[in-house]
């Protein structure tokens, strides 16, 4: 990623947010902060959403269009959030009170928090939230005080010692969210935070989506042509699970409930019965799944 600024795929997911908010109906993800952390308006907005075009220098489509103007992904981007944020309600009901926010980008469900109570930790790169830092500050976002922020750079701190260092407390109920993240990891570094989140006081959740390994010729050519351009913007992913191992997993760390969706099935169901997504999945969406694993006394999930 540019050590100066935010990933560009935080961008993409930021921007996408945003053209949602406006242009797509019915909305998924309500997020009236978006465009104003951005500080994009409306027509720039618009133009974004044109179909992608090859770049200038004739490396393919612009990653930032392909992301805005894909509507597929857009409403994925949408959903996994909404989904996420259904997922902390559940849990502040039931008086969670700290949620993690791991690679949070320029996720703004810190400043609209609606639960009393409810402690926000948004970890991310230095350079990331630098930038948001600044963005919140020239659009007048207030940062309500159950925001921590902790900075975490993976090559030099371990997510346990920074985290603890700003007051999270493992004695207590939390909620790690874990979004656009897992594809950019190691397997190893991928199960080493999911024994982590498992070794915190029950009852503990994970949502995080993930890509799943490509079965099909076709699959996999499409599989190596977004993960060029993700390398190409230097952000290679090297994270791919199959469901039922990704699940025997998780079981294995500790895990006692696993939910895992796919991506298109996450999305219909904010649709409200559309049949947008009848007959064979998106392309963009065929390897993408959603997986909620949690751990307590009380999880009596088999699957």
């Amino acid at each position: 990623m540019d050590i100066e600024g935010p990933s560009r795929t935080a961008l993409v997911t930021a921007y996408a947010r945003a053209y949602h908010q406006i242009f797509d109906r019915p909305r998924i993800l309500t997020d009236p902060l978006a465009t104003r952390l951005l500080g994009v308006d409306v027509d720039a907005l618009a133009e974004l959403g044109r179909p992608p075009v090859d770049s200038a220098g004739g490396g393919g489509p612009d990653i930032l269009r392909l992301g805005v103007g894909d509507r597929p992904r857009r409403l994925f981007f949408a959903a996994r959030a909404r989904f996420a944020e259904d997922c902390v309600a559940d849990a502040a009901a039931a008086g969670v009170g700290q949620v993690v926010v791991l690679g949070a980008g320029l996720d703004t469900f810190a400043y609209r928090n609606p639960h009393p109570g409810l402690r926000v930790f948004e970890v991310d790169h230095p350079a990331t939230q630098a930038w948001k830092h600044q963005r919140l500050a020239e659009s007048g976002i207030d940062v309500p005080d159950r925001v921590t922020f902790v900075p975490v750079d993976f090559e030099t701190d371990t997510l346990a010692a920074r985290l603890e260092a700003t007051g999270f407390r493992r004695a207590d109920p939390a909620v790690f969210v874990w979004l656009g993240v897992v594809y950019y990891l190691t397997p190893d570094a991928v199960r080493a935070t999911l024994e982590y989140v498992v070794g915190c006081s029950e009852p503990v959740e994970v949502i995080f989506d993930y890509l799943q390994a490509a079965d099909t010729g076709e699959d996999r050519a499409q599989l190596r042509a977004r993960a060029h351009r993700a390398a190409a913007v230097g952000e290679p992913w090297f994270s791919y699970f199959a469901p039922d191992d990704i699940a025997a997993e998780l079981r294995a760390l500790g895990f006692t409930a696993v939910d895992d969706r796919p991506a298109v099935d996450v999305i219909a169901g904010y649709l409200d019965g559309s049949a947008e997504f009848a007959g064979e999945p998106p392309e963009a969406l065929r390897p993408v799944r959603i997986l909620r694993a949690s751990r307590s006394g009380h999880d009596d999930d088999s699957r």
